[in-house]
């Protein structure tokens, strides 16, 4: 299985292109799913066909961990695509990066990381543990920035290339920058 990570600035375009890559590799006959790793959780709303999905954390908050099922967490979109949104903590209280694990853990009790291609997108404006996940513990293997020409999205590049050379360095991390 492979799996990527599509990192950048928020509002540079994540999203469309992550979503575009799935629905290509889709259309390639490959077994496709992609996570979205940001509080906005609008990555697979094109897949989706403009609906908006349940987040991971939003089905925690009002049902508990115990009882989500992989039909509660993961939806299909586009060309079989299975899609899943981890969302954000409520405004002021929480933190997003926190609900990223609390995704994956989730995610790997219901079995439910498995494909050809595994996409996440990620917010990259903070690379705090959270937002660095897919990065960790042998989940992305190779990591794409999103960026412009604009400062901000060049800094927020610069941060994640910094955290994907430090993870690099560990024995278990098995990410590198691929593009």
């Amino acid at each position: 299985m492979k799996q990527i990570a599509l990192y950048g600035k928020g509002g540079i375009g994540k999203s469309t292109t992550s979503a575009n890559l799935s629905a290509a590799l889709s259309d390639c006959g490959i077994d496709v799913m992609q996570i979205g790793c940001d509080p906005k959780h609008d990555s697979t709303r094109m897949l989706m066909c403009g609906e908006w999905i349940p987040t991971v954390l939003d089905l925690v908050r009002e049902h508990g961990d115990a009882s989500i099922t992989v039909s509660d967490a993961v939806f299909t979109g586009y060309g079989g695509i299975r899609c899943v949104e981890a969302g954000g903590p409520e405004p002021g209280i929480g933190c997003a990066g926190r609900g990223i694990i609390a995704t994956f853990q989730l995610l790997q009790r219901l079995e439910a990381l498995y494909g050809d291609v595994i996409v996440y997108d990620v917010l990259g404006d903070v690379v705090c543990g959270g937002f660095a996940m897919p990065m960790r513990d042998g989940y992305a293997q190779e990591i794409y920035l999103v960026t412009s020409g604009e400062f901000m999205s060049l800094y927020a590049a610069n941060n994640i290339c910094k955290a994907i050379s430090r993870l690099s360095r560990r024995t278990r991390s098995v990410c590198s920058l691929a593009g």
